[in-house]
């Protein structure tokens, strides 16, 4: 069956920077990625370029920057005092997690520290980049009406934290994708998060 509105989807990917030909993401050798078409649970493009295709077919779609991850917004970048990463063992490049005002995770990028100050990207890794998906899919099923109601697939609910795999490209219900204020925190390495939105 060709894939519809609201159907469940699983799919291995590889993601590709166009203009570096640097692979930015991928779950070839891990777990196909689980979501429910037609629910914003994957970016725009990639979630546009699935629909029809059938289980065991594979894909190359071309998504511009735009439905992606948006272009890139100079005036996300924000410089803050010091004081407000302390004891955190600051990198360029790192990723830190905190809050925004209405409590969802954010997730920021450091760009460059001094002993007073700390600059801040709030744009997600991807912005401004037009991006190749190589993309197979391995499932495709009706949803369940408890699905249809949760917007979850089962596969994802049977995981730790009931949510789509974080770090892959495609996921960002439940997870993935943030601004900042507050506290901040880090897992030591970057998620580069290519399908969440």
């Amino acid at each position: 069956m060709g894939i519809e509105k609201d159907n469940i989807v699983s799919i291995f990917y590889e993601v590709k920077d166009t203009s570096s030909g640097e692979t930015v993401d991928s779950n070839m050798n891990s777990s196909p990625l689980t979501f429910m078409i037609g629910r914003e649970q994957v970016i725009k493009g990639l979630e546009n370029a699935l629909y029809g295709l059938e289980m065991n077919e594979s894909k190359d779609v071309l998504v511009k920057a735009e439905d992606a991850y948006g272009e890139y917004d100079e005036e996300a970048v924000q410089t803050l005092p010091r004081e407000q990463f302390a004891g955190i063992d600051l990198e360029v490049g790192m990723t830190l997690y905190g809050q925004d005002d209405q409590m969802n995770t954010v997730a920021v990028s450091v760009k460059e520290f001094s002993e007073e100050s700390v600059t801040i990207d709030f744009n997600h890794p991807q912005a401004g980049k037009d991006l190749m998906f190589s993309v197979h899919v391995t499932m495709v099923r009706n949803a369940t009406e408890e699905e249809l109601i949760s917007g979850t697939p089962y596969e994802n609910q049977a995981q730790t934290g009931g949510s789509c795999s974080t770090g892959s490209c495609g996921c960002s219900t439940g997870v993935e994708e943030d601004p900042f204020g507050g506290s901040c925190a880090t897992d030591g390495h970057s998620h580069d998060s290519c399908g969440c939105h």
